[in-house]
């Protein structure tokens, strides 16, 4: 609330500045100039005390901003009559505000879909019946429905015979975990197989989720401020004006020069043509699956020198494929795949539909199972075509063929084995993994040139799982095993290097998204809390897009200070002829929109950015 009141604030300055300045050219113009500098002076007046207000507050954090030279330019030019050029300067400055407000509220609203998936209740067993209650309402000793697809709202025991729930977002294990009656379950996890009764062992504010959520806030409190660009020029720019401006009025005795230099002086380049090359990189982005929340975090893009990477669902699709398919009784792989992806379509099972998926891409036409049988978490047997088909685990499969199925030679650490029995026999295994997403390698060649110098693994999975998968991709370093709070540290720790940028998906690498410089979350699948902890959310399920983005906060930093370069050159050259009483106020004020037009229209550039390859988002 507090956010969109600023926001309709912004708004509202400006429209009254423009509105100011476009009346009063026109009582101006009608020969009425006493009524137009009552209209300029009544403008002005709302924009100058919003901008002081801001200014006592600024300088009560210990901060001093180049609103400074703004608020004494509008001042100077009201108290010596110059009610034109203090209303020009209200317009630009307003309108550099309302620019950076725009960008941010739009950031905002497109961050409300991905955060909608946060569970806000959870379905409790209550007099024979169910009932739906907000989180906060459950306590330790209820009873809980946990459906598929459902998150488990609090840590519990699990109480039916069996459960399956996906932890990846949580441990970064890419392949679900099976819990018998009596085992916990924490919250976070998502139910992957039928629905099972929990207990509750603890409230929703004492839970696992509960308590990254709060390692999220700590690491967001302790992350260092970043400086902004703007900010960076203020204070040399200040001491400049102020002296150039004194200076004039003490030579010439003529208070109009100091004004008409605080005119010519005021920061537009920074206030315009900073935010508009910025909100052009930030469009540029989104242009690119890359949303970024605000100028502020574009920024801290376009300086980042570490790089730490999670692997279940950011390196790695997150969901199982089939790597390799291996008959035992002469049977192609073709016919193995049909047979098993059939009897799969019975199961909602995550690796049952992979099979399925894979059949499909493969373009195999696949009939319907008849007496399709599911056992929860061993397998699925059905009739295919007139042939039995059993798909499961070894040993579910083992027992339905009358031998024993074996176990793999060359499985693979991180890989996981389906046996697959036809007609009473033992006809192949589907060898699946979480490989590596398509264009990872080129990804990491990317961010090589264009200067990054670390590129880091962070996991919570098993560290031979991790340098498996990413064996060849010439990382700098692999962390695995690793808790949220180990995450938090090592994003702490890179720092000595220069900005880390960390990217994940799960809600254990929220808090080390929330630590970093910048924190970019895989927004199209990732959990809801990593996307509210992160600067950056990738709207495409698709991690290279982090090389166009970086690019394009790189490029449009650029444009920035190349803008701010000119802009400040032009405005102290400005300064001097108002100094030596060549411009008055108002000409200054023009001469100022002037080079503010050009800055800006420079800025622009920014829109026409293509990253390296120039690929448009698929």
């Amino acid at each position: 609330m507090e956010l969109a009141r600023i926001e309709r604030l912004k708004t509202l300055l400006f429209a009254i500045a423009l509105a100011g300045l476009s009346a009063g050219l026109a009582l101006w113009l009608a020969g009425r100039a006493g009524a137009a500098d009552l209209v300029w002076f009544a403008a002005v007046v709302p924009v100058l005390a919003a901008l002081l207000v801001e200014i006592l507050r600024s300088l009560a954090r210990g901060e001093v901003g180049l609103d400074i030279v703004a608020a004494l330019s509008m001042t100077a030019a009201l108290a010596f009559g110059e009610e034109l050029a203090a209303s020009v300067v209200a317009v630009m400055y307003s309108g550099g505000t309302f620019l950076e407000g725009f960008a941010e509220g739009r950031a905002r609203r497109e961050m409300r879909d991905l955060l909608s998936r946060v569970p806000r209740s959870a379905t409790r067993h209550r007099n024979g019946g169910l009932e739906d209650v907000p989180l906060d309402a459950i306590v330790p000793g209820d009873r809980l429905l946990i459906r598929q697809g459902d998150g488990v709202p609090v840590d519990g025991r699990v109480v039916s015979a069996r459960a399956f729930l996906d932890t990846s977002a949580l441990t970064g294990e890419s392949l679900p975990q099976r819990l018998s009656a009596g085992e916990e379950a924490m919250s976070g996890a998502t139910n992957a197989g039928e629905a099972f009764d929990l207990e509750a062992l603890r409230e929703a504010r004492d839970s696992t989720y509960a308590g990254i959520v709060r390692l999220v806030e700590e690491a967001q409190r302790s992350r260092a401020p970043m400086s902004r660009l703007a900010d960076r020029w203020s204070l040399g720019f200040l001491a400049v004006t102020v002296a150039i401006a004194l200076a004039a009025w003490w030579f010439s005795g003529d208070p109009i020069r100091a004004v008409a230099v605080l005119v010519v002086a005021t920061p537009c380049p920074l206030i315009l043509a900073v935010p508009v090359a910025l909100v052009a990189g930030l469009s540029r982005a989104a242009h690119y699956g890359v949303l970024v929340k605000g100028a502020g975090p574009l920024e801290a893009m376009a300086r980042i020198r570490t790089i730490i990477l999670d692997k279940t669902g950011t390196l790695t699709d997150g969901r199982p494929r089939i790597v390799s398919i291996d008959s035992h009784d002469g049977m192609g792989a073709q016919e193995i795949l049909l047979l098993a992806a059939a009897a799969d379509q019975a199961s909602k099972h995550p690796v049952a539909q992979a099979i399925v998926a894979e059949a499909r891409a493969r373009g195999l036409t696949l009939p319907a199972p008849g007496d399709a049988a599911e056992i929860p978490g061993e397998g699925v047997i059905a009739h295919v075509g007139g042939r039995q088909v059993i798909v499961g685990g070894d040993g579910f499969v083992a027992r339905r063929v009358g031998g024993a199925a074996g176990v793999h030679p060359e499985l693979a650490a991180g890989s996981v084995m389906v046996a697959v029995g036809i007609d009473g026999r033992l006809a192949g295994h589907l060898v699946m993994s979480d490989p590596l997403r398509e264009g990872t390698a080129g990804m990491i060649a990317s961010l090589r040139r264009q200067g990054i110098a670390r590129i880091l693994l962070a996991t919570g999975d098993r560290e031979e799982v991790a340098r498996r998968v990413t064996g060849d991709l010439g990382l700098d370093g692999i962390r695995a095993g690793l808790t949220p709070d180990e995450k938090v540290l090592l994003v702490l720790s890179e720092r000595k290097h220069g900005p880390v940028m960390m990217v994940g998906d799960g809600v254990n690498d929220a808090p080390a998204l929330a630590a970093a410089d910048v924190g970019v979350a895989m927004g199209a699948r990732g959990a809801a809390a990593s996307a509210e902890a992160a600067d950056v959310v990738l709207l495409v399920d698709r991690v290279d897009r982090i090389a166009p983005g970086i690019a394009i906060a790189r490029r449009a930093r650029a444009i920035a200070l190349e803008s701010v370069v000119a802009g400040i050159g032009l405005s102290v050259l400005g300064m001097v002829a108002a100094a030596l009483g060549w411009l008055s106020p108002v000409q200054g004020a023009l001469i100022q929109e002037a080079i503010d037009v050009a800055v800006i229209l420079n800025a622009l550039r920014a829109l026409r950015i293509t990253p390296e390859g120039g690929q448009e988002p698929g």
